[in-house]
């Protein structure tokens, strides 16, 4: 027999709408890093996230370089950086030449925790070095406690920006994730439209503030820092290649038009899992703070071998041989071989999360048949 079709994690789905923007684009011929359609999707996300700016990059990395790029980093400087995470929310810290020190999460949201950033940043105004920057994540659709943090992060004037790759969509306390800090002004947030996040542009990011001033700079860095009002190409400073382009924009647009539907749908399957894995033994999914609403970009849970009989890892095995892809959730920057000599905060949670958790497809186009596919499949591996 043939093997099932692959059900992947998270692919993308385009809703129809694609096509039309993208015949625009290849009508008026804006193929290239400006256009009608980049600006468009810069105005419409920033209004869909409630900032009063946003520009449109390459990637959410290249989002997260350009907002520590304009803190002129030298390599003592140290930020703080969530450690349970993809290396995409560390490396641009290292692209700059500093030093992440990695903040471990708690169990409330799997976020960084509140009480580690008010610990460290106590403990370095005291040895009067505090860090340079705080990048926080939002991990795997949710919401960290972004006021809490925000309002530290302000009592020692320290910026904040938000790495919301994985959560637009989500909301805290009933406002947009990526939309700031209500205590603290020195804020940007990016995000990812990467081909497996909720919306794609298959590559691409955006970096979002109410700063004008930092989306401006940032804009002037990702065209190679060229000086503007000058007949020729004269850089004063060095820049980078990370302009979306309009083609690319124009697919974003139409995804944007889509987005809550994809978010309740998401919702939906992680409602199916639940019900139908929620009463095995040992099995138990990511909570839900109180203080957000998540967009489910990917329903992840929380394997106990001693009680389930086998571990996540074995779980995963057993479904890739269905030809069904579930992934292991983030290892902590901290456990990275890459980051080995940087210093750490705790561990222990995020360490165990690791140990034990397992993301699950949910993709939007999945059929019924699909998501009953992945139950039985799971349900097949209780020891």
């Amino acid at each position: 027999m043939p093997d099932p079709p692959r059900i992947f994690l998270s692919p993308p789905h385009m809703s129809g709408r694609e096509q039309a923007y993208i015949a625009e684009v290849f009508d008026t011929n804006y193929i290239a890093p400006v256009g009608p359609h980049l600006a468009k999707f810069e105005q419409e996300f920033a209004a869909y996230v409630g900032v009063k700016h946003a520009v449109a990059l390459a990637s959410g990395t290249a989002a997260l370089h350009l907002a520590l790029r304009r803190l002129d980093l030298q390599p003592e400087d140290e930020v703080l950086c969530s450690t349970f995470t993809f290396c995409a929310s560390a490396n641009p810290i290292i692209y700059e030449g500093a030093q992440p020190v990695f903040i471990d999460c708690d169990e409330i949201s799997w976020n960084m925790d509140p009480n580690l950033v008010e610990s460290e940043l106590k403990a370095s105004a005291a040895k009067g070095k505090l860090p340079k920057a705080i990048v926080l994540v939002d991990l795997l659709g949710q919401s960290s406690d972004i006021d809490a943090i925000g309002a530290l992060a302000a009592e020692y004037e320290v910026p904040v920006i938000e790495d919301a790759a994985e959560a637009l969509g989500a909301k805290y306390k009933g406002r947009p994730v990526g939309s700031g800090c209500v205590d603290n002004p020195d804020w940007c947030s990016t995000f990812s439209f990467n081909g497996n996040k909720i919306i794609t542009t298959s590559g691409g990011g955006m970096l979002c503030s109410n700063d004008e001033q930092l989306i401006e700079h940032a804009r002037f860095l990702s065209t190679q820092a060229r000086q503007p009002g000058v007949p020729h190409y004269e850089h004063e400073t060095y820049g980078y290649n990370y302009r979306m382009s309009n083609v690319l924009a124009a697919i974003g647009l139409a995804q944007l038009e889509a987005l809550d539907d994809r978010v309740a749908i998401r919702h939906s399957i992680f409602d199916f899992y639940k019900s139908h894995l929620g009463d095995l033994p040992g099995v138990s999914f990511m909570p839900e703070a109180e203080f957000g609403e998540p967009n489910y970009w990917l329903t992840s849970l929380l394997i106990d071998p001693d009680q389930f009989g086998i571990t996540c890892e074995d779980v995963r095995q057993t479904m890739e041989k269905s030809n069904i892809e579930a992934r292991r959730v983030w290892k902590p920057m901290h456990q990275q071989p890459t980051f080995a000599d940087c210093r750490s905060v705790g561990g222990a949670v995020s360490e165990k999360l690791f140990a034990r958790g397992l993301s699950l497809p949910s993709g939007t186009a999945m059929t019924d048949d699909d998501k009953q596919r992945i139950v039985d499949t799971f349900q097949s591996c209780v020891g």
